[in-house]
């Protein structure tokens, strides 16, 4: 695996102090980190019971390209918004709308989809649905602060 899953892992570490200081603290044991190098899959679902906050690398730029959540009722935007153009504020239509790309080759700006699964890493910390809100918001939150992704929000 790469850095850019110890600066995760880092990053969750930190965390932890912050969801302590905020008076929801959360074992280390209750966020399950999954990373993903590229060429990586998207998932087939969100699993039950859990809610996430994801995040895309790409190794070629050497960034962050987008960090999201998703609630336990979003699976759609778990799985397959952010490889589309048809659903707002996804990395697919942030690609696709970056001047910036159209000369990077194997881009098709009309299907940004393929080269996300292609050049991108994903990592996807899960949190148990049972937790507040609010703390998945926070993790967000923070890690956008921490890894300050291209593409924000």
């Amino acid at each position: 695996m790469g850095a850019w899953t110890h600066e995760i892992e880092h990053a969750v570490a930190d965390f932890l102090a912050v969801a302590e200081l905020a008076r929801d603290p959360i074992a280390r044991s209750g966020i399950n980190v999954e990373c993903f190098e590229a060429p990586h899959r998207q998932p087939s679902s969100l699993p039950a019971g859990m809610m996430a906050v994801y995040a895309f690398w790409h190794e070629g730029s050497g960034e962050w390209l987008k960090i999201g959540k998703a609630g336990p009722k979003s699976g759609p935007r778990y799985v397959s918004h952010h490889y589309h153009l048809s659903a707002p504020s996804t990395l697919a239509r942030s690609l696709a709308a970056d001047p910036e790309m159209r000369g990077v080759p194997g881009f098709d700006p009309a299907d940004p989809g393929d080269w996300i699964r292609r050049e991108t890493c994903r990592a996807n910390l899960l949190l148990p649905a049972s937790r507040a809100p609010e703390l998945l918001s926070l993790l967000e939150a923070f890690l956008h602060l921490r890894l300050r992704p291209r593409y924000e929000g």
